[in-house]
């Protein structure tokens, strides 16, 4: 029986009703209007509590049976009861819950089956529409889309066809979702906007690709420059255990390696720690290496192209026979032994 279904309507025997504390409770001192109905409070009552300010109306007929700020629990329990009893968490509200993506202050997001006359209600809560829901649903408290139908909503849910192709890599990388599995998704519940965009993604991540500097690295730098496509997640083994280098080019003659580092800082000692060990590891083995982070690669491509390929010529890359290419900001050919032509 769906979640917020359960003790909303007057039809549900009393004896089968959790006591008014324990309901209270469950739902995090939010009630809706059918709720109240059931426990015998009537429309005068709903508005002498609100007229003597010892409740709040929080959605249209949804209520809070306190006064004050509501806490983020309470707002997802009254997005659900405001929804209706087949309403899910979704998109941005169901990452958070899955714990995808950080908890960020905003409206709390929510998925109802096709026909709900449940509307958005700004600020506090998104509604979306799924002729699907019954199949996209987690069996989880509060309910929730499953992983891969949140990933796969989110990526839909971007502005741009590039930032689909990212939000697919990304988010893949920070969960244990396989591609196969949302491959499966994308098969099941095709979406309407940016298809292309999405399965470009999973075919990126499907050859190790797993952050969107990664792709803008693959894009900027190695293809609009002529580079050659790295292999992706090197396994490498350091002091016993196995870390994986973001880029390295073996197959193609050189005992090069590149780091992709999205973070601003070094704040955690133990990844710091893992990196000089890496560092280490990769000097006592004779490797080259460069480390760009995030706007290395947005803002400078061109510049971190030529540091890659002069380090790839020098370590034994062979640039005959390379892709010839023009990239759109340097305006640069790169071809051939020498590299460059104006």
């Amino acid at each position: 029986m769906p979640i917020n279904r359960r003790w909303s309507e007057d039809s549900v025997p009393a004896g089968q009703r959790p006591s008014w504390p324990i309901l209270l409770a469950e739902q995090q001192g939010i009630v809706s209007r059918g709720q109240l109905r059931a426990y015998g409070q009537t429309m005068s009552d709903i508005r002498a509590n609100l007229a003597a300010g010892r409740w709040q109306r929080v959605l249209p007929r949804v209520y809070s049976t306190f006064t004050g700020d509501l806490s983020r629990s309470a707002k997802i329990q009254a997005a659900l009861l405001y929804g209706g009893g087949y309403a899910i968490l979704s998109h941005r509200t169901a990452a958070e819950e899955w714990k995808i993506l950080p908890v960020i202050e905003g409206p709390v997001e929510i998925t109802v089956p096709y026909t709900f006359s449940a509307i958005s209600q700004t600020p506090f809560v998104i509604v979306h529409r799924s002729r699907a829901l019954p199949h996209i649903a987690a069996g989880t408290h509060p309910p929730r889309s499953k992983v891969t139908d949140t990933i796969l909503d989110l990526a839909a849910a971007q502005r741009t066809p590039h930032q689909a192709t990212n939000t697919i890599v990304d988010l893949l990388g920070r969960t244990r979702t396989s591609v196969a599995a949302m491959e499966a998704c994308v098969l099941v519940r095709p979406p309407f906007r940016y298809r292309p965009a999405i399965r470009y993604g999973l075919a990126l991540v499907g050859g190790g690709l797993m952050s969107a500097l990664e792709v803008a690295y693959l894009e900027k730098v190695e293809d609009e420059h002529g580079l050659p496509r790295g292999n992706r997640q090197t396994p490498i083994e350091v002091d016993g255990k196995t870390l994986w280098e973001d880029v390295t080019y073996d197959d193609h003659g050189a005992a090069m390696t590149v780091r992709l580092d999205g973070r601003a800082t070094h704040a955690m000692a133990g990844i710091a720690f893992r990196d000089r060990r890496r560092d280490n590891a990769a000097e006592l083995a004779g490797r080259a290496r460069l480390v760009n982070g995030w706007h290395d690669v947005q803002d400078s491509p061109c510049e971190v192209a030529a540091e890659v390929r002069t380090i790839l010529v020098r370590e034994g890359w062979d640039p005959a026979g390379a892709r010839t290419t023009t990239c759109s900001r340097c305006g640069e050919r790169q071809n051939g032994p020498g590299g460059r032509e104006w």
